[in-house]
């Protein structure tokens, strides 16, 4: 057999002599190879990362369901707020099934007539 490389370009007759019985899996076990915890000890030593998945976090509480509503309301409003305000504005948009915008809207309404606002 002659170590001749067949080209990607060679017509499929060019090819058809080509003998790949040499191509098999590995049947034997290498006795060389050193063990498994020989390696791991190494590549610990060595500081190399492992490829193996993460350790699962815990669960994440429950996301909040998707809501899409066309209300007319096209105007992003961001604000940081302390995150008992956000869970208790989201509660209170969930119980009343009001849209966030609406809710927004109800407790500006209410806070103008608190203070005495204008509108």
């Amino acid at each position: 057999m002659t170590k001749v490389r067949v080209s990607v370009f060679a017509a499929e007759e060019d090819a058809k002599g080509l003998d790949i019985a040499s191509f098999a899996p590995k049947t034997a076990i290498d006795t060389k190879a050193p063990a498994a915890e020989e390696v791991r000890a190494v590549a610990h030593s060595a500081h190399f990362r492992s490829r193996e998945a993460a350790p699962a976090k815990p669960e994440a509480p429950p996301k909040r369901i998707a809501r899409r509503y066309r209300t007319g309301r096209n105007v992003q409003f961001n604000v940081k707020a302390l995150q008992k305000t956000v869970d208790a504005f989201y509660s209170v948009s969930e119980a009343q099934g009001w849209v966030y915008g609406y809710t927004l809207q109800r407790a500006i309404e209410a806070l103008q007539r608190e203070l005495g606002s204008p509108a």
